[in-house]
């Protein structure tokens, strides 16, 4: 899918004087992040996979009902996938990438971001096998959590649920809808063939929604016990209003508008946003809509999703005078005691995305206990994302693999068991338990970028694989964490050293779209790094051109001499660089024979498709 790897290069943000210097390098946070949504992955792993102790799983789900279901994420420390948070998960990485494009390919991390949310909405689109027919969710939490074993070794029934119109699920199939929608606005820019596939799965799936309803978990009622649904009220107008932001029909929004009372989105004033309640996400986007004067007849009704927006993030910001959301000691918001960080992160990054709808709008949060500047709002974002990342009472991360101290002992079966790698024999169910689950040893493969649940609400926290309420990470808390972390990198002026992941957990060239590249002279030390954008498209007939650019910029502190570059995958004209004898080898022009440090020069070429891919083959 090189197609992944056509990102456009946009100018960095510039610096907000109000947001106060940077104290974590949240660049970092965001690659560990990407690793940890990796970690999730089942199905069939591409060959670039940059988590090395996962394998091949689940090759078989959905077979023993006839359809193919591998692929889509696992859900949190055990195997089971469930649709509702999976859904949302993507729901958030798309938003976090339509909110924050500039700055996720500045960071060079839009190929991570699309392979993300790809990898769930290529599993919704499989799942989805007719228009009314939904398969919910693969495998039974219940056998499930008996075992302790790895993803690879799975023995529990894969059992799959659907959703049809006799066992209908408007929230599961709203929610999917979302996603579907929030990823076709992603693509657009970058595939827009799947862009318009993902949009008519979506439009199908919020019809089936709306006409067919009823709860998901009463349809699939195993389960209830581990993601009760609250109400489908919520994921419907959600739906609509991704399906009105992503096609302009203004029948989705009069949807909102015509359903707002009766579902409740004017009505419930909330302190919660997460995988199970949409309204403050519903509000905050229908208040974008309002602000940008595109509601048309519509205004008075949008005022009222406004007026509950507020309310949402007065609450967070602790001036909705006394009816807040609660902060532990250390400053964390404090919404449930199971995986309290889930909240955390989704409520954050709806205020980072809220902060700019009300600065572009040129407005103010109005609270009962006063007015508030938008970079107040974005300022509380960043302390949860800081609380996380070791500024609280424990100075421990909670974002595992990041800083000098963080859980060691997650709830997570194939983290806290050898790789089939390294130990190839079968891990069975009580193995599992007896020999790893209970260990005090560390966990022998580290989860990068896992978000635990985190600590209680007096700040204690117990790094134990026993207390999954603090020590188990989910998809659904880590997926918002790429929006938020992607927009305080970009505004901050203080970054410290970019720790890359480490080297056996690279990916290859095929999977970053942009490359620091190590020199043939000294290994691990990256001199070169190629920033790829395309400056222009056109047609001709059915084919569809583009003019790539690349800059490559010195990045070491020497000048580079004899520069020799290898383009794989050119089919097209190029000009800036002179060929050389060795095919696909190019080296700079006669007139640029040096190339000092922190300088830079570009060439560009015009093909059909996606980049080549380049890399340096030498250099003096």
């Amino acid at each position: 899918m090189n197609y992944f790897n056509i990102v456009a290069c946009l100018i960095l943000l510039g610096f907000q004087a109000a947001i106060v210097l940077a104290e974590f390098n949240y660049g970092e946070a965001l690659d560990k992040t990407f690793m940890f949504l990796e970690a999730q992955r089942s199905g069939k792993l591409p060959f670039d996979q940059c988590v090395k102790w996962r394998g091949d799983s689940g090759l078989k789900d959905g077979a023993l009902q006839g359809v193919d279901l591998v692929g889509g994420y696992y859900d949190a420390g055990d195997h089971v996938k469930f649709g509702l948070p999976m859904a949302f998960s993507v729901t958030m990485l798309a938003w976090g990438t339509i909110e924050y494009r500039k700055e996720i390919t500045n960071l060079n991390q839009m190929g991570h971001t699309l392979w993300a949310i790809r990898w769930g909405t290529d599993y919704f689109i499989k799942a989805h096998t007719q228009p009314n027919v939904l398969w919910g969710q693969v495998g039974d939490g219940d056998s499930d959590h008996y075992c302790w074993e790895r993803a690879e070794d799975m023995t529990t029934p894969r059992t799959a649920y659907k959703l049809d119109e006799a066992h209908p699920g408007s929230d599961l199939a709203g929610e999917t809808a979302s996603a579907l929608a929030a990823a076709a606005i992603a693509f657009k820019p970058y595939n827009s063939s799947y862009s318009e596939l993902l949009l008519v799965h979506a439009k199908q799936l919020f019809s089936f929604a709306d006409k067919f309803r009823g709860l998901y978990d009463d349809s699939i009622q195993c389960a209830k016990q581990f993601y009760t649904s609250s109400g489908y009220s919520d994921e419907l107008l959600w739906a609509a209003t991704w399906l009105f932001r992503a096609t302009g029909e203004e029948h989705y929004l009069k949807y909102v508008v015509d359903n707002a009372v009766y579902m409740g989105g004017t009505g419930w004033a909330v302190k919660e946003f997460s995988w199970d309640n949409k309204y403050a996400g519903v509000q905050i986007l229908l208040s974008k809509v309002l602000m940008e004067q595109k509601g048309g007849a519509y205004i008075s009704t949008l005022k009222q999703y406004q007026a509950k927006a507020d309310y949402f993030a007065c609450a967070c910001l602790q001036k909705n005078d006394g009816y807040n959301v609660h902060l532990t000691p250390g400053g964390l918001m404090y919404v449930h005691e199971w995986n309290n960080l889930q909240y955390a992160s989704a409520a954050s990054f709806l205020l980072a995305v809220y902060s700019d709808y009300l600065s572009a709008a040129n407005a103010k949060l109005t609270c009962p206990d006063g007015q508030i500047q938008p970079h107040e709002v974005l300022n509380f974002a960043k302390s949860q994302a800081d609380y996380i990342l070791g500024k609280n009472p424990k100075s421990m991360s909670y974002l595992v693999g990041y800083g000098p101290k963080y859980p060691t002992h997650v709830h997570h079966r194939g983290a806290s068991i050898a790789s089939i790698s390294v130990l190839p024999s079968m891990v069975s169910c009580v193995q599992g338990f007896e020999a790893w689950y209970r260990s005090p040893e560390a966990d022998p493969n580290v989860i990068y970028g896992a978000l635990v649940g985190g600590p209680d609400q007096n700040d204690g926290f117990n790094d134990d694989r026993s207390s999954y309420e603090q020590t188990e990470p989910t998809l659904s808390g880590s997926a918002p964490l790429v929006g938020l972390f992607a927009k305080l990198e970009s505004l901050s002026r203080n970054k410290g050293p970019y720790h890359k992941r480490p080297t056996t957990e690279q990916p290859s060239q095929n999977y970053h779209h942009q490359t620091s590249v190590p020199s043939t002279k000294s290994p691990g030390v990256p001199p070169v790094r190629f920033l790829h954008s395309i400056t222009n498209t056109w047609n001709v007939g059915k084919t569809t051109y583009y003019r790539h650019k690349v800059v490559i910029k010195n990045t070491s502190e020497k000048p580079i001499t004899d520069l020799k570059l290898v383009l794989e995958d050119l089919s097209g004209n190029l000009w800036g660089l002179s060929p050389t004898p060795v095919k696909n080898t190019y080296e700079l022009p006669p007139w640029l024979k040096v190339l000092n440090p922190g300088s830079d020069c570009s060439f560009v070429y015009i093909q059909e498709g996606p980049q080549a891919k380049v890399s340096v083959l030498s250099y003096q």
